[in-house]
């Protein structure tokens, strides 16, 4: 409240001296004043939306290195920094940003996202593929409770984020909707908490190219799952180590098993949704990511990040807001996808699940 204060007689100040004091205002704001300071814990939900403590860490975490090796005076303050660039993932408007009152320009703003966004890119422990035991017994439990298909450990989708479009290779960008974008992969959990994220493919790549050259397919084609599996959609290829559904079902077990794994797969697109209700910066719905394809890759996987932090430490969505409609992105299918030890696993699957 001291800080508040001391704006609001700078303010005053500067009504009875020379106009040029208001650039101290802005300046002492961009080093001194934290919004935190005045904001209830509704209020910093809604606005930056993480918790005020989950904010904290992240200053003490961000803070050495997004200090400003300058001699200026009034040089933009780490904990400003962070904020606008929280304010931008939540809004994915620079205009917003610039109507909270931090002094800052949209040149200041745009610096500020990128050198957070490097930063929060080495957030440890935050995304991370079940190895041990232990937890892909945690993983595969959680996913067996909703339809009663073992053995899963994680589902599987991708999403479209629209993008600002590149001056080079922009027909790459152009996605089956027409608009610039980024195709991103992503692989949830039981409770929708990202395991694996790719996001570096232009949004006129294929699905099964983005899974076919990721890390993660090549762990899973090395036997690194160990007898388990993803689920995805039919726009992937069905393999021994991915279980996708049947289009056309010829008995009630297939059936049956067709509907287990759509119900326990939704579970990857609601992830996706509240990704993008928490930070709109991702969402179509809200223009997407105003950035150029290098810059939005980073920010995807930052926000990304973030919506792990706050689902692992129990924070929800601003309560109050209205739920975003997202684009329903049509699927087309893998092409040559279903490989005989894919059929015959798929098959020994439906067997066990529904067989007589």
């Amino acid at each position: 409240m001291a800080a508040l204060q001391r704006i609001v007689e700078l303010n005053q100040c500067c009504r009875r001296r020379r106009r040029s004091e208001v650039v101290y205002v802005n300046a002492y704001i961009r080093t001194t004043f934290s919004p935190l300071d005045v904001l209830s814990d509704g209020a910093i939900l809604r606005k930056y939306r993480l918790s005020r403590g989950q904010i904290e860490e992240l200053g003490t975490f961000t803070q050495r290195h997004l200090e400003r090796a300058t001699r200026r005076n009034f040089a933009l303050s780490p904990r400003v920094q962070l904020l606008a660039a929280l304010r931008f993932h939540a809004t994915g408007s620079f205009l917003e940003v610039l109507g909270d009152g931090l002094g800052l320009s949209k040149a200041s703003v745009s610096r500020a996202v990128t050198a957070v966004t490097q930063v929060l890119l080495q957030l440890p422990d935050r995304m991370t593929f079940p190895s041990a035991p232990e937890d892909i017994t945690h993983v595969s439990g959680g996913f067996h409770a909703i339809a009663g298909i073992p053995r899963v450990i994680g589902a599987i989708d991708g999403t479209l984020v629209r993008i600002r479009g590149p001056s080079h290779k922009e027909p790459a960008y152009i996605c089956r909707k027409g608009y610039p974008a980024l195709n991103i992969q992503v692989v949830c959990d039981h409770r929708g908490v990202f395991l694996d994220i790719v996001a570096k493919w232009p949004g006129s790549t294929h699905d099964s190219f983005v899974w076919t050259n990721s890390a993660l397919c090549q762990v899973a084609e090395g036997g690194g799952f160990g007898g388990c599996w993803l689920l995805g959609d039919s726009g992937y290829p069905l393999r021994p180590f991915l279980m996708t559904p049947i289009q056309e079902a010829n008995s009630e077990a297939e059936e049956q098993y067709t509907n287990a794994h759509s119900r326990t797969r939704v579970v990857v697109e609601r992830a996706l949704g509240m990704w993008k209700q928490r930070f709109r910066c991702v969402s179509n719905s809200a223009g997407g990511l105003k950035l150029h394809p290098t810059k939005a890759c980073g920010v995807v996987v930052v926000t990304a990040l973030l919506h792990n932090m706050a689902l692992q430490d129990g924070v929800p969505l601003p309560g109050d807001e209205e739920m975003l409609v997202e684009e329903v992105e049509e699927v087309v299918p893998a092409a040559g996808g279903n490989l005989p030890d894919g059929l015959e696993a798929r098959r020994q699957l439906i067997n066990h699940m529904f067989g007589p």
